[in-house]
């Protein structure tokens, strides 16, 4: 199976967002490369919120380029054979942390956002980080810290907040 495959079988399956959900649909519909960067119009990506439920905390990332402090996450590559492993992949690269492991009922949740590439048609997951994890600092990322959860809504903007929210609904 492809990862667009798997793409369009996710979210087929996400039972929440019922409007965006029918928008990601729908530019994949339209749109064969919209797993990809190379799609002006949009593309799909995949992220995860790395979480410490025992410390009631999360990591987030300054990112570099945007000079926000958001989820890990990012663009979908062609060795990831499903949203799972791309979300997994850019959370581990970009939080240093190695056995991260997502909370289980598939997506948390989507959001759609306009970067300086193109929209972002972002499926985001929850991601927990093991016993005495040691997070560090990527390429891509200006810091990287651990917030804890009342703390999110003072430096992330509400797209954070949100997946912050539904992942601890999750919990």
């Amino acid at each position: 199976m492809s990862l667009y495959d798997d793409a369009v079988l996710v979210l087929k399956g996400y039972e929440d967002q019922e409007e965006l959900r029918r928008t990601y649909l729908e530019h994949l519909e339209t749109h064969p490369d919209g797993m990809w960067k190379a799609c002006g119009d949009g593309h799909i990506t995949a992220s995860a919120l790395v979480i410490d439920p025992s410390s009631e905390r999360v990591l987030l990332t300054l990112h570099k380029k945007l000079r926000m402090w958001l989820q890990m996450g990012g663009h979908c590559e062609p060795a990831d054979d499903t949203l799972e492993a791309a979300a997994l992949r850019e959370g581990s690269e970009e939080s240093g942390i190695a056995g991260l492991t997502l909370l289980p009922g598939g997506p948390v949740r989507l959001d759609r956002h306009h970067t300086p590439c193109a929209w972002h048609l972002d499926v985001q997951y929850a991601a927990l980080a093991p016993a005495g994890a040691v997070e560090a600092i990527s390429d891509e990322s200006l810091d990287l810290r651990w917030f804890a959860y009342d703390e999110v809504a003072d430096v992330a903007d509400e797209s954070v907040v949100r997946l912050l929210e539904a992942t601890r609904a999750r919990l």
